[in-house]
């Protein structure tokens, strides 16, 4: 099983081992990544109040040189915001042919078309529904019991595409964390909004946000998440939002394949848990 991946910006740098441990874990799952050579921003959520064509044109560009490669159908992509982003490429290409036309005409200045050949998929989705929980439990070295993890699935990953879980209750990590032997901590918060970029705009409104949701995660071990912006809003906060609060909202925050990774037998190291900002020795000890 092989997929073209897209690892975005954020993986490169703030969020370095969200892309170790998903190439860690693909590797211990005997799947193979090929990069996408030469590819670039996606646009992030800056380009769009900049230029509506620019926010599509960017990540176009992206999937124009994934179809050159020819290895196969599917882009797999873990960053929730690059996700949707090349998502709505795809989107837009079968149903806007206005926007297509425009998109192939910025793309032509670097001798590129975009023919909509590829399916964008989420990392949560693949592991989903391409690998399974059978194969994830038939991996595991060393069972996560007694650990209570809360799955955090935030907006981009579901909205506005609901295509392979259901946005308002969200399931689809559950599988996965029960094939680590560990036990899912019951919370309803699985798909409500962190915030976002708002935490560095109007801190005030998004630190509200933050500090719900790791106040309804008070009693499990960790959170588990598959969006860099909701990984760097929930563990970046914790000691102001626990001041604000009158309350320790300490709690470990750890990427999905992180926790996969460890259940795998995949070395602290090469998943890189020391890069998280919080991380306990609980978690930690397994």
């Amino acid at each position: 099983m092989s997929y073209i991946y897209y690892p975005g910006c954020s993986l490169e740098a703030s969020a370095i081992e969200y892309d170790a441990s998903t190439r860690a874990v693909m590797h211990a799952l005997d799947i193979e990544l090929a990069e996408i050579e030469g590819w670039s921003c996606c646009g992030a959520t800056a380009a769009e109040p900049v230029s509506s064509l620019l926010s599509f044109v960017l990540p176009a560009r992206n999937l124009a040189l994934a179809e050159k490669m020819k290895q196969n159908f599917s882009v797999m992509v873990p960053c929730s915001a690059c996700y949707l982003n090349l998502k709505k490429v795809e989107m837009e290409k079968k149903q806007n042919p206005s926007m297509s036309a425009s998109i192939d005409e910025c793309l032509a200045e670097e001798a590129l078309k975009l023919e909509g050949k590829l399916k964008v998929r989420h990392l949560l989705d693949i592991l989903a529904n391409d690998i399974g929980a059978d194969q994830i439990k038939n991996k595991v070295t060393k069972k996560l019991s007694g650990l209570k993890i809360v799955p955090y699935y935030g907006c981009q990953c579901l909205r506005p595409y609901p295509v392979f879980d259901d946005p308002e209750e969200p399931r689809s990590m559950e599988p996965l964390i029960e094939a680590c032997g560990a036990e899912v901590f019951p919370w309803d918060m699985g798909a409500q909004c962190c915030g976002a970029s708002n935490m560095n705009t109007k801190k005030s409104a998004a630190g509200k946000l933050v500090q719900k949701i790791l106040k309804s995660a008070k009693g499990a071990d960790a959170i588990v998440t598959v969006c860099p912006m909701c990984q760097l809003n929930l563990e970046g906060f914790q000691e102001e939002l626990s001041r604000k609060a009158g309350e320790d909202l300490s709690v470990s925050v750890i990427y999905l394949p992180q926790l996969l990774g460890m259940a795998m037998g995949i070395s602290r190291e090469e998943l890189m848990l020391h890069k998280n900002l919080a991380v306990k020795e609980l978690v930690l000890s397994y």
